[in-house]
């Protein structure tokens, strides 16, 4: 198994893990709400990790028609839980057949797309897996959110 297929292994399952704390929400509400410090919701946080995921895996190295709105990613509100799952799923679609079919080579070579510094020049193993971070950064800034609106 090669590291495309490794990393592709990984991604899948951490984006089905997001999908799953997504719809574990009781109630679509309470994916748009924040607890204490918390300066973003949830589905922001679901909306940015996908927005980031599909610009920089599926439309860099996938050469997938994806435009992003980063700015829409922290300002929309009221999507469904149904609805972001669906966009999680979309993703996971996307990302997981691009990273299993990038060569060896490949991931010793600079990222392909303009990175925000500090990451420029990184190669695009670095930056896979600094975007893997901040996927599970985020999963669990969700994850304890969900546990924390149960209380």
């Amino acid at each position: 198994m090669g590291p495309g297929r490794d990393f592709a292994n990984i991604y899948a399952r951490e984006l089905d893990r997001l999908a799953s704390e997504i719809g574990a929400y009781r109630t679509d509400a309470d994916l748009w709400s924040t607890i204490g410090a918390q300066k973003n919701a949830p589905g922001t946080l679901a909306a940015h990790v996908v927005g980031g995921l599909m610009h920089f895996i599926a439309r860099e190295l996938g050469g997938f028609d994806y435009v992003r709105d980063r700015d829409l990613e922290f300002s929309e509100r009221d999507v469904t839980r149904d609805e972001m799952v669906i966009r999680i799923r979309t993703c996971r679609e996307a990302v997981v057949p691009v990273l299993e079919n990038l060569d060896a080579a490949t991931f010793d070579r600079p990222f392909p797309g303009a990175l925000p510094e500090p990451l420029r020049g990184a190669t695009t193993r670095a930056f896979l897996l600094h975007l893997l971070w901040h996927l599970g950064w985020h999963l669990g800034h969700i994850y304890y959110h969900r546990l924390g609106i149960r209380s």
